[in-house]
């Protein structure tokens, strides 16, 4: 459960040879080793086998009641994703209005199901957008993005129309898919299902992700991406472990034992599941560049995973076992997958070529798509022109990108500094209005005016507890040597450490929407931990769980308390101040 330290064997040893040298020694003055697990449950532990005293005592006949335990895999989560995705498809279209930074993608997106690449939008259009025009000119617009999140987007404009539900149906549909995606994640990390509905319910009522999940931004679509290649790589260890684990000799017990040969030399074959997070990690850079961060992360993770793996089954030097045997593979598999499925996102912009004319120059293409050609110098002729200067357009085009995204710095109302982050010091209004009594939702008999207003807020407890788990992971990790902790920090890190570069830069909250399922995914670890290890004493077990139930409602009613808030709902302006628990929320 915690590490995959393990020790190294030869050939030939016998199993009280397995022991570390100062097992050894002690051994003379009476130490004993207690049992060890077989190194095929070290390589893959099992999932425990499920209980069927819930379903019996719910009236479930025993045949049954095994049949229900043994689907609780599937079940639990699919229960959780049901409840996350009625909370964010319920009265989805409002606000009826394009609010904060919807004013960009859903109109990109729209351009770029019409274009093919994103065109630009006449001033002032959204109220018009609102009322049903969605004609644009096809002008090209200047973009910095990649277009991968905006495609995604369209598909819901493509289903519905430009309008509220349309743009934000495939974001809302991500978010609830993101929740059953963290619930079986966290089912395989912790190997408890109890544990993975429980990170997968904190996401479904985390207030950030809850928000996200119903505004059409490019963020929620990054998120999911990254979730979906975490647990890529999650499913690829468990695989190549359990390779290994069958590889190995067994002793006459029955049980397996390290082998050098076996742990250094086996080749662990086809890894479909790594290419398929190079294609999740490959869409997630192409959705905003901060999914690189991720790509070199978890690159990393892989190859501490291989080294973990190749020493439990006995590899004389793991690390360069791994590098030999596994590394190559797995860069092939992830980089240039992720580079291909990058430039695939580019499709739209680079088939549309646009006409030339002498009068106007190129028109009908996207924006800097015949930079070479115009003003990049040297062009080649022939074949080489029709593929190198797309190329060139496109390098011009991402290095301008980046001379934008790295130098702004422009003030804004809601703008603020990573530190304050995880304690959500200062949340992002998308929409604010102030109806007045008995217009827009608000009661007639209200003494005053009311407020409408959707906060990109953190469920705060949730946020205040996850700090505090934090620090219980990076204990489990320094002193206990869990990898699991390693895995959870480590994608924590790769969405928030980054930003720290760049204080400088107008940045806000809502960036954290990535890292969010990985918060939960440590608060269900450190809740596993209050609820205490198999074993414990039924005081304890009856105290863990008064602790760890509470915590839990407690941070149920927090997002319920809030709910106004996340939804735009009208409430009365004295309830709308009573929620503002800081000055820095308004």
């Amino acid at each position: 459960m915690t590490s995959d330290t393990a020790t190294q064997a030869r050939q030939g040893q016998t199993a009280d040879e397995w022991q570390p040298a100062w097992q050894r020694r002690l051994g003379r003055f009476g130490y004993a080793r207690g049992p060890q697990p077989d190194v095929r449950e070290r390589l893959v532990p099992a999932f425990p086998e499920p209980g069927t005293r819930v379903w019996a005592r719910l009236g479930a006949g025993p045949g049954r009641a095994r049949l229900l335990a043994r689907w609780s895999g599937w079940t639990g989560p699919l229960l959780v994703a049901v409840f996350a995705g009625i909370l964010r498809f319920w009265n989805l279209g409002s606000p009826k209005a394009v609010i904060f930074d919807e004013t960009y993608y859903a109109k990109d997106a729209w351009a770029l199901w019409k274009y093919g690449y994103e065109a630009k939008w006449p001033d002032n259009i959204n109220d018009k957008i609102i009322a049903g025009h969605d004609q644009i000119a096809d002008a090209p617009g200047y973009v910095v993005h990649p277009p991968m999140g905006k495609w995604v987007i369209g598909v819901g404009e493509w289903l519905y129309g430009l309008n509220p539900f349309g743009w934000r149906f495939m974001v809302a549909l991500l978010g609830t898919l993101s929740v059953l995606m963290l619930c079986r994640i966290g089912r395989r990390l912790f190997r408890s299902t109890f544990l993975g509905c429980l990170a997968g319910a904190l996401l479904a009522v985390d207030g950030l992700h809850f928000v996200m999940s119903r505004t059409s931004l490019l963020d929620s679509v990054l998120m999911f991406f990254v979730l979906a290649a975490f647990g890529c790589v999650l499913v690829d260890r468990d695989k190549a472990r359990a390779r290994l684990a069958a590889a190995l000799p067994v002793d006459e017990d029955g049980l397996a034992r390290p082998d050098a040969d076996v742990g250094g030399g086996l080749r662990l074959g086809w890894r479909p599941w790594r290419i398929a997070a190079g294609v999740c990690l490959g869409l997630a850079c192409a959705t905003k560049w901060n999914g690189a961060v991720y790509l070199a992360a978890f690159g990393l993770l892989i190859v501490l995973w291989d080294m973990g793996s190749r020493r439990v089954a006995g590899a004389r030097h793991p690390a360069l076992a791994a590098l030999r045997r596994d590394t190559p593979w797995a860069f092939l598999a992830t980089v240039p997958v992720a580079l291909a499925v990058y430039l695939a996102s580019w499709t739209g912009w680079f088939v549309n070529s646009g006409t030339y004319s002498e009068k106007e120059g190129w028109q009908h293409s996207g924006f800097y798509r015949h930079w070479a050609e115009t003003s990049g110098g040297y062009s080649p002729d022939g074949f080489l022109a029709g593929v190198l200067n797309p190329l060139r357009s496109l390098w011009h085009y991402e290095h301008e990108v980046w001379r934008f995204n790295t130098n702004l710095s422009s003030p804004h109302t809601y703008q603020s500094n990573p530190w304050s982050w995880l304690v959500q010091a200062r949340p992002v209004s998308y929409f604010y209005e102030s109806p007045a009594p008995g217009t827009d939702g608000c009661p007639k008999d209200a003494a005053d005016k009311c407020a409408r207003e959707v906060l990109a807020l953190g469920t705060p407890l949730l946020w205040w507890a996850a700090c505090f788990a934090l620090l219980y992971l990076i204990y489990r990790w320094g002193f206990r040597r869990d990898w699991r902790a390693g895995a959870v920090l480590c994608a924590v890190a790769a969405g928030y450490l980054p930003w720290f570069m760049w204080q400088e830069r107008t940045i806000f909250v809502f960036y954290a929407v990535v890292f969010v399922p990985f918060l939960c995914l440590a608060l269900a670890m450190m809740i596993g931990a209050i609820l205490g290890p198999p074993g414990s004493t039924e005081r304890r077990r009856v105290l863990g769980a008064i602790g760890a139930g509470t915590l839990v409602l407690l941070i149920a009613w927090n997002f319920v308390y809030f709910y106004p808030l996340y939804t735009g709902r009208p409430i009365p302006i004295e309830a709308w101040r009573n929620r503002m628990w800081f000055d820095s929320w308004i």
